[in-house]
């Protein structure tokens, strides 16, 4: 089967190449477009080799400043620092110090965890908790590195078959490294930013617990589909996240006792990730164990249990992406699509 990629797909994964966007980066041709943000584009590509991979390459206008250049490499060493751990993506190859830094890393098959429920709704509460067991074990090993990733949030969060996945440390950094961002600029999400990184400058210094706070924002919004200090403009959203009470209505009963600890606006007040992953896992509190024997089992829901647990409609989703991205044929927006193939669909090619 070959998928047809048109500009108003919306049901598909990846979108049409545009116009400027280039042929191939490094040994990887592009195939589609699979989202842009602030720092660059995340491409679908694939290599002479048959690998499938999203690579991010830095926008234009960014590739020349220092500040971004560094914040890239930055990302490439964060990644390649956790190795490989089975909650972020692997690396697979990268270039920064070309005109255009790009990233590729393996393709991963599920949509965001903003996607999954934008599209699909809240998520009932096993599935939520299998999230966030998922996610602080994660935290908790990024933590144990000495990185913080600073911009956890539902977007940053792919939901796959054998388990939630981090993506972008774009943001991150190591505990107690000089900062990179300019005096005055906010680093960031607003609506899962911490109160530390949200007051004026001369506040707090951001370390794990920043990342404690937007996990408890991000199991709120995966059980109720609404962040919990509201949506507006970034400054209102700030002063919330600062001073306010979170919104937790509709969460279940059996978050609220973690969730509210996480979202304390001191940090020194919110539960370490390992401590929420274990409680999550049902392990309870780690009793003033230290060793590192819990950390060697999966939480609930890891692996093939958390796709028995996910919304039917996210695996909808997930099986669209394992049987369409393979064969998706490159186009560029404007072009006419190409008549609908009569023989049998082909083998997929690895993904690495």
């Amino acid at each position: 089967m070959t998928v047809n990629v048109t500009a108003d797909g919306s049901a598909l994964p990846v979108r049409p190449l545009l116009a400027h966007d280039p042929e191939a980066f490094g040994r990887y041709r592009l195939l589609a477009r699979l989202g842009s943000g602030g720092m660059g584009t995340v491409y679908l590509a694939r290599s002479d080799g048959g690998w499938t991979v999203a690579l991010k390459a830095v926008h234009r206008e960014l590739a020349e400043e220092k500040e971004f250049r560094e914040r890239f490499r930055r990302e490439l060493q964060a990644v390649r620092a956790l190795g490989r751990a089975d909650f972020v993506p692997a690396v697979v190859d990268a270039d920064t110090s070309g005109p255009r830094p790009w990233l590729a890393t393996e393709y991963l098959l599920g949509p965001s965890l903003a996607q999954a429920v934008e599209a699909h709704g809240p998520w009932p509460y096993p599935a939520t908790r299998a999230l966030g067991a998922a996610l602080a074990r994660g935290l908790a090993t990024v933590h144990r590195h000495g990185l913080v990733h600073r911009d956890l949030k539902p977007s940053n969060v792919l939901i796959t078959a054998d388990g939630p996945k981090l993506i972008d440390f774009g943001l991150a950094r190591a505990v107690g490294a000089e900062r990179l961002t300019r005096t005055g600029r906010q680093v960031g999400t607003p609506a899962y930013i911490s109160p530390e990184q949200a007051r004026p400058v001369g506040g707090q210094s951001v370390g794990p617990p920043a990342d404690v706070f937007a996990l408890g924002g991000l199991l709120v919004y995966a059980a109720t589909g609404r962040a919990p200090f509201g949506e507006g403009e970034a400054n209102d959203v700030l002063y919330r996240v600062a001073y306010a009470e979170p919104d937790l209505a509709g969460l279940p009963e059996q978050l609220w006792p973690l969730i509210v600890g996480a979202l304390a606006k001191d940090p020194a007040d919110r539960p370490a990730a390992e401590r929420i992953a274990r409680a999550l896992a049902g392990t309870g509190d780690d009793g003033g164990r230290e060793g590192r024997d819990e950390w060697d089992r999966e939480p609930p829901g890891q692996g093939e249990g958390f796709a028995g647990l996910l919304p039917a409609g996210v695996l909808h989703d997930i099986a669209l992406r394992t049987a369409t991205v393979w064969d998706t044929e490159v186009r560029r927006s404007g072009e006419p699509a190409a008549p609908p193939p009569t023989g049998p669909p082909a083998a997929p090619p690895l993904n690495f």
